[in-house]
């Protein structure tokens, strides 16, 4: 009763008049949900993160806006203008903070979901040698990867929750198997292992995924037989299963981890005729989520955007 509860306000905070079901499974049914939201024109979404309700976030690339919707109209609105540089990586906390990885600015902030204001800035890497690029919040904190240089950056939150000061930033190298490629996309999504002991990237150039110890960044790439999972994106797991975004590919990678996350197979990808380079994935109900890109389509201010939405793979 809560989470409708909850479901209810939310709904109102984005100007939405919806009956809310009493039966509990019946309100988190997303059958009449629509398929698609439409983004403002010349958005350019990177990121998208989906907390409890069934609100989603949306991260712009060109100018770091921050654009709220809800799965069950499809409306929404500008929660936060941006600061000008991307916004990539995007995730929620329990909260309601939007954790937001900031690209090439090397940064990132958070992001109250309720009134669109910024709770806490930080620099993690130093432009140009940075593209801080996606995010993963465990309790410990926020995690958040680094495509042009080796390092993982850790924001510790404590256990009230409590931001850290900007000087408290937690920087660890990664060492072990990765290598990074001069130019490349390199490190890109990440989430925890299916035992949440560790963490998982994604390589997007050479498509490989890697397990992290935390404590060290010592890394050891996850053994996926003979496949891989090339121009490899956004994450999301569910239960052992990791859904890995090949963008470019227009795909969904379908990967069974073992509990460590140390070997994985690739059981099949899932397509979709709307797909136009998705970059990122988030949940909810027995769908995902998916924001199409769109890079080979030149941007203007008026170039069309939107995010799809497609049955999640049992």
């Amino acid at each position: 009763m809560k989470r409708v509860l909850g479901i209810a306000i939310a709904l109102a905070c984005l100007g939405v008049t919806v009956l809310v079901p009493a039966d509990r499974a019946a309100a988190h049914r997303p059958v009449s949900f629509p398929t698609a939201i439409d983004l403002p024109a010349g958005f350019q979404p990177e990121g998208i993160a989906i907390g409890s309700l069934p609100v989603a976030y949306f991260g712009s690339r060109a100018d770091g806006s921050i654009y709220r919707a809800s799965l069950v109209t499809g409306r929404g609105a500008i929660l936060n203008p941006g600061p000008g540089t991307p916004s990539l990586g995007l995730e929620v906390d329990q909260r309601g903070r939007l954790f937001v990885a900031g690209g090439i600015g090397g940064d990132a902030r958070v992001v109250d979901t309720r009134t669109g204001a910024v709770l806490a800035s930080y620099r993690l890497g130093t432009p140009p040698d940075t593209f801080v690029n996606d995010v993963v919040v465990t309790p410990t904190g926020a995690w958040f990867t680094d495509s042009s240089t080796p390092v993982l950056y850790h924001l510790p939150v404590g256990r009230d929750g409590a931001l850290p000061p900007p000087a408290a930033v937690v920087r660890r190298p990664l060492s072990g198997d990765i290598v990074y490629l001069p130019g490349a996309i390199n490190a890109n999504g990440i989430v925890r292992t299916p035992d949440s002991t560790g963490l998982i990237i994604v390589q997007s150039v050479t498509g490989r995924l890697f397990r992290v110890d935390p404590a060290t960044g010592a890394t050891q790439q996850v053994d996926l037989g003979t496949e891989a999972v090339p121009n490899g994106d956004g994450l999301l797991l569910h239960g052992s299963t990791l859904f890995v975004v090949q963008n470019r590919l227009n795909a969904i990678a379908v990967v069974a981890l073992n509990r460590a996350g140390t070997t994985g197979t690739v059981e099949r990808r899932v397509t979709d005729p709307r797909f136009d380079i998705p970059t990122t994935v988030a949940a909810f109900g027995g769908r995902l989520y998916l924001p199409d890109a769109r890079f080979t389509t030149p941007p203007t201010p008026t170039t069309p955007y939107n995010a799809v939405a497609v049955d999640r793979p049992r």
